[in-house]
């Protein structure tokens, strides 16, 4: 399969080019900076491309089969962020114009405002308020999708991210906190896996959630 990764130079990104290209697959890196890019492989061409762009990235995605976001914006205190909601447009119009299909994404488990009325209070009066402008916008993002019916779209929730080995499970570690915190590795593998099956509705597990 031809798939078009943005995204690709965050921790889970790598893990997700790394593992595609161990499938077989044909795997094209839209990056800033290609320099960030470890991996190599001959079935692996890394790009140089503007995500808030529809021009740009049509370019690169014409012949994909799929696309797969892992792709994370700073939080900020002052003026909100928007890059989840602007560069979803931009990704779904190239997508539209070359025609393709299917984007798996990746956003937080919290990203709905009532996720979190369980959670241990660091969580809830900590870490939440601290990040919430990038889950408003994820949630924005997920709100926009759910408004597109001409893509087969799937969303990805899992909660905070480890960089320990692979697992067959998604996760399998229960802090005290209460957070369950998959592998990156792991959840790389689960986006790779969701392109072999059709959107789904959404469900949720222990360790993560599914929209569509």
């Amino acid at each position: 399969m031809k798939i078009a990764v943005v995204g690709a130079t965050g921790q889970t990104g790598q893990q997700l080019v790394s593992q595609a290209l161990q499938q077989g697959h044909s795997v094209t890196a839209l990056v800033r900076n290609p320099g960030k890019l470890t991996v190599t492989h001959d079935n692996l061409k890394v790009v140089e491309a503007d995500i808030f762009s529809e021009d740009n990235l049509k370019l690169h995605f014409k012949g994909q089969d799929a696309v797969l976001s892992c792709l994370g914006f700073p939080i900020s205190f002052f003026y909100g962020v928007t890059g989840y909601t602007q560069s979803m447009k931009a990704v779904l119009n190239a997508m539209r114009e070359v025609k393709v299909n299917r984007i798996i994404t990746m956003t937080s488990w919290y990203t709905d405002p009532n996720s979190g009325s369980n959670s241990s209070y660091f969580i809830r009066f900590m870490l939440l308020p601290m990040i919430r402008s990038v889950l408003n916008n994820m949630y924005e993002m997920e709100n926009f999708l759910k408004q597109t019916e001409d893509i087969n779209w799937t969303v990805v929730r899992p909660p905070g991210l480890k960089n320990t080995p692979t697992t067959d499970a998604v996760c399998h570690e229960l802090y005290a906190t209460g957070v369950l915190w998959p592998h990156e590795r792991s959840v790389a593998r689960f986006l790779i896996n969701h392109l072999y099956t059709l959107p789904i509705p959404m469900s949720s597990s222990p360790t993560l959630s599914v929209i569509r």
